[in-house]
């Protein structure tokens, strides 16, 4: 997978720093080979499969929520909201 971050529309909550389980995370996906949502759910139990092909995953005990899109055909995620969980709560996952 490829995880593209420079194109990503990414919405960082307000004194984010990016944490070691989020450059972990995206080691990881890098290895991946998701071409459907079940290989994501398959590596990833905890994370929700939500509507326009966004998964959320949760970081650090559910401390902080990542919403993604992935385009499944290409293998290319794109991040797009990093946050705690309150933060998330004010957030249309689909929308961002």
């Amino acid at each position: 997978m490829s995880c593209d971050r420079e194109r990503s529309s990414r919405k960082r909550a307000p004194g984010w720093h990016r944490s070691e389980r989020e450059v972990a995370w995206y080691r990881e996906v890098q290895k991946e080979d998701w071409d459907t949502p079940a290989k994501v759910k398959a590596k990833y139990r905890s994370a929700s499969v939500i509507g326009d092909n966004r998964v959320v995953f949760n970081i650090k005990g559910n401390d902080y929520r990542l919403v993604v899109k992935i385009n499944y055909p290409h293998r290319v995620v794109y991040i797009r909201f990093v946050g705690t969980h309150a933060e998330y709560d004010r957030i249309d996952a689909e929308e961002v």
